[in-house]
C-alpha cells in the first residue's frame, strides 16, 4: 500500500518529495533525473508538487507586460523539462514532517491526496505580503506570476479604452496615471516595459496623447535598484526620467483604495495622494503560510534557516532551497533570492540528496554569483558580469543573450528569440484580453474622507462595512453614519434606480462589495435575504420595501 492509499510497486521506493514547481524546485528535479544511475532509478522515486504545470521564466515577465513576447512563450511546461519526476498539479495544504507526510488538497474529484516521503525539498519561494500596506490586497495588483502580468496588462488597455471615451479630465488623468511600488529590479523592468508598451499603444487612440501619459515609480530606498552599482543605478535613474517616468525615492507607500494611493516620506512628515486607478506592487514579500507553519528555525524574513549543505538543521530530511531558504554564502551574506542562485542551490541540494541516500560526503554550495542585470526596455539596460559593468546598448544586447540561453528547451528559445525580432519589425498587440471575470463577492479599502460613491451613480454593488464608519450625505447634510455590519448601497440596486445620496468613508473603511447579479441570486434563492433587506429598507423609511421587480423563481 502506497502513502496516498492506492496500491503501487514503488511503494517500497525511497521517495524524494520536491514542494514548489519554479526555478529552485523544478530544477532540482531535474538534477536528480541527471545524477541518479540506472540502478537509483529503481531504488528512488523523484516527485514533485506544484500549483501550475508550468514553470514561469521570470526574467521574462515584464516583457510579457509590454508584448514584446508571447506570454506562452515565457512559460515552460514542467513535463517537458522532467522526464521521470511524477508531477503532482495540486495545491498543498499541510506539511507534517512527523509522520513525513503531505496532504494537496482536493482535484476533480472532492479528495485530499497524502504523499509520504523519506526526504523532503521545500522549494515554495515567496509570496507578496498585502497586510503592510492598508488597501494594497483590494486594489493592487501584484507582480510575481504570469496571471498578475496578464491582468496588468488588460488593465493597462482597458485604462486606455475608458480614458478615450472619459469627458471629466480629473477621471481621464486617473486612468492615466499608473503607478508602480518598489524599485528594485522587478519594480524597475515592470515600469520601463509597461510605460513602453503604453508609449506605442497611445498611438491608437485618436483621444489621447503621450503626454497624457503618467507612469510612477516608487522606492522607500535612497535609490533603484539598490543591489547594482550606484553608477549604474543612476544611469537607469537618469533614463527612466528621461523617458518621461517620474521615480520617487524615500517614499513609503501607506494605503491604497480604488481611485489613489496616499504617499508619504521617509525624510519630512509631508504626504501626497496620487489619483490612479493602476497600482502595481512588487514588493514587500513574505514566507509562505506553508513555510511558516514548519517547526525549524527561521530568520528575521521568515525563510527557512539551512546550512551549508541546504539541510535544515536538526531536522535531518528536511532540505530548503530558492527564495524560502536562508543560505549562506562563502563570502558571509545570505544569498539573493535570484534564478542565478536558486539553480546552483538546486544543483548543490541535489548532489546531497544522493549523498544522503548512497552514505557520501555532502558538498557545500559555494556560489557567490555571476552578475546583476537590469532590462530598461527600449534598447537599454545596466548589467554587472563577471566585474564587467555595461549600460546602454551594449547591456541590453548582454541582457538579451544571457536570458536567450538560459530559457529551458530549444523551442522556447526560438519562440522568445522570433518575438523580439517581430516585435522590431511590428506594432505591439494590444488586444484587451480578458483573462479573468471580477468577483462577485470582493473586498474593498478606502482611505479617511475618500468618496466611495456619489449621487447619480449606476448602483453596481451591496456593501457591507467591515471596518471604520460611512456617512450617507444627501444635499449636503448627513443622513446616517454607518458602523461595522451595516449594509448600504441597496436602493438603487432595488429600485434600478441611481444613487439617491451620497456615500464617503469618514474614516479609513473596510468593506465588502457584493455584485448587482450576486445580490439579485441571494435575495431570489437563498432564504431569509428578502424579508431581512425589506425589513431594513423600511427601517430606513423607504416607502415601497417589497422587493417585487427582483426575479422569482
Amino acid at each position: 500500500m502506497s502513502n496516498d492509499g492506492s496500491h503501487s510497486p514503488t511503494a517500497h521506493k525511497h521517495r524524494i518529495l520536491i514542494l514548489g514547481g519554479g526555478f529552485a524546485g523544478v530544477h532540482v528535479a531535474q538534477h536528480l533525473e541527471r545524477l541518479l544511475t540506472p540502478g537509483e532509478q529503481h531504488e528512488i522515486e523523484v516527485d514533485l508538487v506544484s500549483n501550475e504545470n508550468y514553470m514561469v521564466f521570470q526574467p521574462l515577465l515584464p516583457e510579457m507586460v509590454g508584448a514584446t513576447i508571447a506570454p506562452q512563450h515565457g512559460v515552460i511546461p514542467i513535463r517537458r523539462i522532467l522526464r521521470t519526476t511524477r508531477v503532482y498539479i495540486r495545491e498543498i495544504q499541510s506539511i507534517d514532517l512527523a509522520a513525513k507526510t503531505v496532504e494537496l488538497a482536493p482535484g476533480f474529484q472532492p479528495q485530499t491526496k497524502t504523499l509520504g516521503f523519506d526526504q523532503l525539498v521545500v522549494c515554495l519561494g515567496s509570496r507578496l505580503d498585502f497586510s503592510k500596506v492598508q488597501g494594497m490586497k483590494e486594489h493592487a495588483i501584484p507582480f510575481k506570476y504570469l496571471g498578475d502580468a496578464m491582468r496588468l496588462r488588460y488593465e493597462a488597455v482597458r485604462a486606455l479604452e475608458e480614458a478615450d471615451i472619459e469627458s471629466d479630465p480629473d477621471e481621464k488623468r486617473k486612468l492615466l496615471t499608473f503607478v508602480v511600488a518598489g524599485g528594485g529590479f522587478s519594480g524597475v523592468e515592470c515600469i520601463a516595459e509597461l510605460h513602453d508598451f503604453l508609449a506605442h499603444a497611445i498611438s491608437a487612440y485618436r483621444n489621447l496623447k503621450k503626454s497624457d501619459l503618467r507612469c510612477v515609480l516608487l522606492q522607500s530606498a535612497e535609490r533603484i535598484l539598490p543591489e547594482v552599482d550606484p553608477v549604474l543605478a543612476q544611469y537607469a535613474h537618469q533614463i527612466l526620467e528621461r523617458r518621461g517616468i517620474e521615480i520617487q525615492v524615500n517614499v513609503r507607500l501607506n494605503a491604497v483604495s480604488a481611485d489613489a494611493v496616499v504617499v508619504t516620506s521617509k525624510v519630512s512628515p509631508d504626504s501626497q495622494r496620487i489619483q490612479t486607478r493602476t497600482v502595481v506592487t512588487t514588493v514587500p514579500s513574505a514566507p509562505d503560510p506553508l513555510v511558516s507553519a514548519l517547526p525549524c528555525e527561521r530568520d528575521r524574513t521568515g525563510r527557512i534557516i539551512v546550512n551549508e549543505f541546504l539541510n535544515v538543521p536538526n531536522f535531518e530530511m528536511l532540505w530548503a532551497v530558492g527564495d524560502c531558504a536562508a543560505v549562506p554564502q562563502p563570502d558571509g551574506i545570505m544569498s539573493p533570492p535570484t534564478a542565478q542562485h536558486a539553480v546552483r542551490q538546486a544543483k548543490t541540494c541535489a548532489a546531497n540528496l544522493l549523498a544522503k541516500h548512497r552514505k557520501q560526503k555532502h558538498s557545500k554550495f559555494l556560489f557567490t554569483g555571476l552578475g546583476k542585470l537590469a532590462s530598461l526596455g527600449r534598447y537599454s539596460a545596466v548589467a554587472e558580469v563577471m566585474g564587467i559593468k555595461m549600460r546602454g546598448i551594449p547591456a541590453w544586447m548582454a541582457w538579451k543573450a544571457i536570458y536567450l540561453m538560459k530559457i529551458p528547451g530549444w523551442d522556447r528559445k526560438v519562440r522568445v528569440l522570433m518575438d523580439w525580432i517581430i516585435d522590431v519589425i511590428l506594432p505591439r498587440d494590444i488586444a484587451q484580453l480578458r483573462i479573468h471575470e471580477s468577483d462577485s463577492v470582493h473586498q474593498l479599502f478606502f482611505n479617511k474622507g475618500e468618496t466611495i460613491f456619489n449621487e447619480g451613480d449606476f448602483g453596481d454593488q451591496l456593501l457591507v462595512v467591515v471596518k471604520g464608519e460611512v456617512e450617507i450625505i444627501k444635499e449636503s447634510k448627513v443622513l446616517s453614519l454607518l458602523k461595522e455590519g451595516d449594509i448600504f448601497g441597496e436602493i438603487a440596486l432595488i429600485s434600478d434606480q441611481p444613487r439617491s445620496a451620497q456615500a464617503s468613508a469618514k474614516t479609513d473603511v473596510h468593506a465588502v462589495a457584493i455584485s448587482r447579479e450576486a445580490f439579485q441570486q441571494l435575495v431570489t434563492h437563498l432564504p431569509g435575504v428578502r424579508p431581512t433587506i425589506e425589513t431594513i429598507m423600511s427601517a430606513r423609511g423607504y416607502k415601497h420595501p417589497q422587493l417585487s421587480h427582483v426575479n422569482q423563481e
